[in-house]
């Protein structure tokens, strides 16, 4: 809900505004750093959608907001199914609200720290076919993992459901641009929100595409993955604080 706000969206309390008022003080750059994240999410959706991937597993969709998963990807390809994840029960049912009549999406509760059960759940069976290619998006979401829950192992059992020919569609924050800024926002968001973030270097963020392919132009600041102009890429891109990667599973 915090997230949504940066984004300018309605579903969010008083106390998520306060915490984000916060981090922004911090961090004068996160709306624009949320926008930027959402950006890339479309363009990455639109690539998988002409490299002629038609399921998306979206996992830690968040609240929906303006240009979601399943409107980009069933408007670049009619007919195209996503399936949302989500471990916020407001989340979910905002997600059912606005999915309601649409055949070709559903969402589910559930946490990304329990893999087996989002690749078995009814609503995921009905909509992904793992036999075919598959879109396994996890935007801003591994951060909220601490290296003891083993993130790097979760996301290798939903890479194993994958066939070959299948695409991660990633997104974390980092603290390598800018440190002190960057730790400063973290300390404020886990104070001021229950769910703790965890930044991490390059390195341990190239982790997560073991066993696929980066696409070009590989792990980037947010901004540099494909602009769709280059009037969109800001003098400083390591201001924004995510680092991006598309792959293709081998």
């Amino acid at each position: 809900r915090v997230y949504d706000y940066w984004l300018g969206g309605s579903h969010n309390f008083l106390a998520d505004q306060d915490a984000g008022r916060a981090i922004v003080a911090v961090e004068p750059r996160m709306r624009l750093i949320a926008q930027a994240n959402r950006a890339f999410l479309g363009r990455a959706v639109r690539f998988l959608a002409a490299s002629g991937v038609r399921q998306f597993l979206d996992i830690g969709s968040g609240i929906p907001t303006e240009a979601n998963v399943h409107e980009v990807a069933q408007q670049a390809a009619p007919g195209t199914r996503v399936a949302y994840v989500d471990v916020d029960p407001v989340a979910v049912a905002h997600s059912r609200a606005l999915l309601a009549g649409n055949s070709g999406a559903g969402v589910l509760e559930a946490d990304l720290r329990e893999p087996e059960k989002i690749l078995a759940h009814e609503t995921t069976r009905q909509l992904i076919d793992f036999s075919q290619p598959t879109g396994l998006l996890l935007m801003v979401v591994l951060h909220f993992l601490a290296d003891d829950e083993d993130p790097w192992g979760l996301v290798a059992t939903l890479r194993d459901a994958l066939p070959p020919g299948s695409y991660l569609v990633l997104g974390h924050a980092t603290d390598e641009a800018k440190p002190t800024v960057a730790q400063a926002a973290e300390t404020v968001y886990n104070r001021a929100v229950a769910t703790s973030l965890h930044l991490r270097p390059r390195a341990e963020i190239l982790r997560f595409f073991d066993g696929f392919d980066l696409v070009d132009p590989g792990l980037v600041y947010v901004p540099l993955w494909r602009p769709d102009s280059p009037d969109d890429v800001p003098g400083e891109p390591g201001h924004y604080q995510c680092l991006v990667g598309v792959a293709r599973k081998r």
